[in-house]
């Protein structure tokens, strides 16, 4: 699978650009706030249906436009296809395949897999569980759609259960039988959601040791630990027990969307006591993790967009991303780099066919390297 072409209307900082791809490494060049990232971003958009970054879909708009328009066409199983993705302010986006509108967005999920390293990624580690819980969701998403239609699902009802008990609790009562719908919902879906999860780590785990232990040497025993209160046996009684807390609350307190994925090293959380170089051998490791089981899973190469990483890595992580380049283990590769002197060397010592895209005042070169 590869991006063929893209074009980008008042997207972010560009009125109109098009652009040409080559299906193996494109790197793009410019200093820091040129637009290099917003081209990864596009790209993010036509696969994923959203940003990689703001989720307020009017914040791409170019500053005092209405709408932005963006396109490519992919190929994918000898199949061309081609997206248009169009939003205009106080209207639904749109996103079409070969000229077919979906009538809910989430079917796209999966079709396009795609794989991302940026510098914010760091949050999986060092944030809070919302961070963890939203990597593994949009993993097993572009794996599974009816996971994906189960989150969607579970989180239509836990909205509906929040506003009832902010509203019982501010008329100072209980009500069971409004209550019982929603909590036999979220029961149920809890333990399906769970299940799922639960398969999910089980075989992304081996994908994960594996380059954790190239990376570090086999120096130190990595785990993934998924907690959940769906673990209990008695997690059906529990959340009904948890009736009172919940109105002084305001909000549900058990189910899924308080799991965890603990990331320990030797036995120990690599959030609290993991050094620098540590966190970043993990990070990488489950990025590549992820690319190599969406392989196995949709039976094609991820398209890999690398936003800034060359500083934020050093040597021996780079040569370990590199190596894998160099073996042709990755599909289409987008890189993004504020030094294109760095990546030049680095592309040239593993002779990879790329194509470099210079940003400046709005405007790109284009040069091809053999």
């Amino acid at each position: 699978m590869y991006l063929k072409n893209l074009e980008l209307i008042q997207f972010k900082n560009y009125v109109r650009q098009q652009l040409e791809f080559d299906s193996e490494v494109n790197c793009f060049f410019g200093e820091n706030g040129a637009g290099k990232t917003n081209l990864l971003d596009a790209i993010h958009y036509l696969c994923l249906t959203k940003s990689a970054f703001l989720p307020v879909d009017s914040q791409h708009i170019r500053h005092g436009q209405t709408f932005f328009t963006l396109k490519g066409t992919f190929e994918l199983e000898n199949k061309t296809l081609a997206l248009s993705c169009v939003f205009e302010s106080n209207k639904k986006k749109r996103l079409e395949v070969n000229g077919k509108a979906y009538h809910r967005l989430s079917e796209h999920i999966g079709l396009l897999p795609l794989v991302m390293i940026a510098p914010d990624d760091t949050q999986i580690i060092t944030g809070g569980s919302e961070e963890r819980r939203k990597f593994f969701d949009g993993m097993i998403s572009q794996t599974d759609n009816h996971y994906l239609q189960l989150l969607i699902q579970y989180q239509h009802y836990l909205k509906q259960r929040n506003a009832l008990l902010k509203r019982l609790a501010e008329e100072r009562r209980r009500d069971l039988l409004q209550l019982s719908p929603y909590d036999q919902k979220l029961i149920q879906l809890s333990g399906e959601i769970h299940e799922i999860r639960s398969l999910f780590l089980k075989d992304f785990s081996p994908y994960f040791l594996d380059h954790y232990a190239a990376i570090s040497g086999q120096k130190e025993k990595v785990t993934i630990h998924y907690k959940s209160q769906v673990s209990q046996a008695d997690f059906a009684k529990n959340f009904e027990a948890s009736l009172d807390q919940d109105l002084l609350r305001k909000r549900t307190s058990f189910g899924i969307h308080k799991d965890d994925f603990d990331f320990q090293l030797d036995g120990f959380s690599i959030k609290k006591y993991g050094s620098q170089g540590q966190k970043k051998s993990f990070l990488i490791s489950l990025k590549l993790a992820q690319f190599f089981i969406f392989k196995t899973l949709k039976g094609t190469k991820p398209i890999l967009l690398l936003d800034d990483i060359f500083d934020k890595l050093d040597d021996q992580r780079i040569f370990h991303l590199m190596s894998q380049v160099a073996k042709k283990e990755f599909g289409q590769l987008f890189i993004t780099d504020a030094r294109p002197e760095r990546s030049r060397e680095i592309l040239k010592t593993i002779r990879a066919k790329a194509t470099f895209f210079t940003i400046k005042d709005g405007n790109l070169s284009e040069e091809r390297l053999d």
